[in-house]
């Protein structure tokens, strides 16, 4: 944290103005008055630093708004940074002129950004915006191979890390061509990085904001990979920077608001959070290739294990394999639909990649790679991933459905439910399971059918796991989400 309070200004700590009152946002009391009222214009040209940041920045300097932290960063030490917004400006300025004169970058090229949330990757973050070069941000998890992996799939000309992860880096660079620019944040020096601290004390903080139309790239956001390499999804100026505009409560001065994201959430853990906390999860469903798709909203009524109903942005549809819309209470593939208007918020291509990209297509409609159903209400229910389907004697079984059975037993701490091949049936459900610590001396065997009753209990019979398998830990991506496709091959690659 030393690092980070080096950033900041004298005298740049100011007291909140407790009696400032914000100016309230565009609330929306239900969904259908949401649906009814959202209008998003598109501008031909927009830039977040530039349109928003500045303009706030330049309120501020008016005396149109107090100087209340537009940055406000404590760590687990309670030691904190504030930045007002002149203050965000002035240093994101000085990280835009590192980037475009002591990096050499220009307009398009691309930035891997591997930090912990710590001031400087927000910092990056803006200066990324402020000089038009294109954004890859990734997690501090990531080993030697993901880094290979993102730099050659990138053809990224800088990365910017810290001195955890830079003998990584320096472990793979020189099998990346492309790559000429390496930033370290750190109170030391190393061979062969430019320490960003010390560069900023001497950059200048003149710096003109690219002028960059709406529709121009902007980031570049490697897929969770659950189901091979991770792909490089493409989102421009607008896509986040207004795509995201439907989705803002920013008002925290108590908990009142819980959302979830990820992966669906068991029932059974929405009950134990709404029996501790009071408060109801408002599930959603998006993609690294979108913002929000799916959510409860404001004012709707929640059908735990549901992802809500469609964003205003979208056209959602459940379809068959002909791209034609299914009825309610069908199962089929998730779409959106993209002709003959592209939806703000959906992501432009898959970069370098458009064999993949074309295959996310169906008639007018781009296809999420997921399958689940519209009930009667016009709520939407999530199966499961469709490569993750398990057909078992004509019957399609989707994991998610046995997995929150599963969740339900006091043993299981853990599951992750796939395909397991079968000489009579083609495939079974089968269940790898981690076990809560109180079971994991109980007999397995009699365990095994304990959970195997359980789930017949509570789901379809024919739904329930003929087989299991107790392991330590599920595989999982860097991200979190479980890598089920390791665990089918597991299964499948002995036949």
């Amino acid at each position: 944290m030393r690092a980070a309070m080096c950033l900041a200004i004298p005298g740049s700590m100011r007291a909140l103005h407790k009696d400032y009152r914000t100016m309230t946002p565009q609330n929306f009391s239900n969904y259908e008055s949401m649906k009814q009222d959202f209008k998003l214009e598109i501008p031909e040209y927009f830039n977040f630093a530039k349109d928003v940041l500045d303009q706030w920045t330049n309120m501020e300097k008016a005396g149109k708004r107090p100087s209340n932290p537009a940055f406000w960063w404590i760590n687990g030490n309670g030691e904190e940074v504030r930045w007002s917004f002149e203050e965000l400006g002035y240093l994101s300025r000085k990280f835009a002129n590192i980037l475009t004169e002591a990096c050499g970058l220009q307009r398009g090229d691309r930035v891997i950004l591997l930090l912990p949330r710590i001031p400087e990757w927000w910092l990056a973050n803006i200066a990324c915006l402020r000089t038009g070069t294109v954004l890859i941000p990734g997690t501090t998890q990531m080993t030697q191979k993901d880094i290979l992996y993102r730099l050659q799939s990138s053809k990224a000309k800088c990365i910017i890390t810290n001195e955890v992860l830079a003998p990584a880096v320096d472990a793979v660079a020189s099998k990346c061509e492309n790559l000429h620019s390496k930033l370290i944040v750190s109170q030391s020096p190393r061979e062969g990085w430019e320490n960003l601290k010390e560069m900023m004390k001497h950059a200048s903080d003149n710096h003109t904001c690219v002028k960059t139309k709406h529709n121009e790239m902007m980031a570049i956001f490697f897929t969770s990979g659950t189901s091979g390499y991770p792909k490089m999804t493409g989102h421009t100026h607008s896509s986040f920077g207004l795509g995201l505009s439907i989705n803002g409560s920013y008002k925290f001065k108590s908990l009142k608001h819980c959302v979830s994201g990820g992966e669906p959430i068991n029932p059974e853990v929405t009950e134990q959070w709404r029996n501790r906390t009071g408060l109801d999860i408002y599930e959603g469903y998006g993609q690294t290739e979108t913002v929000l798709i799916c959510g409860n909203f404001k004012g709707m009524k929640i059908k735990p294990g549901s992802m809500g109903k469609p964003s205003p942005a979208f056209d959602v549809k459940i379809l068959d394999v002909n791209g034609n819309v299914l009825p309610p209470g069908k199962e089929g593939d998730i779409g959106i639909r993209v002709r003959p208007n592209r939806p703000l918020g959906l992501f432009t291509h898959y970069i370098d990649n458009p064999t993949k990209t074309a295959s996310t297509l169906r008639g007018n409609f781009y296809i999420t790679g997921d399958r689940g159903y519209m009930d009667e209400d016009g709520y939407f229910w999530f199966v499961s991933r469709a490569d993750d389907i398990i057909l078992s004697s004509g019957y399609r079984i989707g994991p998610f459905e046995v997995e929150s059975a599963l969740i339900e037993h006091p043993a299981v701490a853990e599951s992750a439910v796939v395909s397991s091949p079968d000489p009579i049936r083609g495939e079974v459900v089968k269940a790898f399971i981690v076990l809560n610590p109180d079971y994991k001396s109980h007999d397995q065997e009699q365990l095994k059918k304990e959970i195997q009753e359980h789930v017949k209990r509570n789901t379809a019979p024919y739904k329930y796991p003929r087989k299991v398998e107790f392991i330590q830990e599920l595989p999982k991506t860097i991200s979190g989400k479980i890598k089920r496709n390791e665990l089918r091959k597991k299964e499948w690659e002995t036949i």
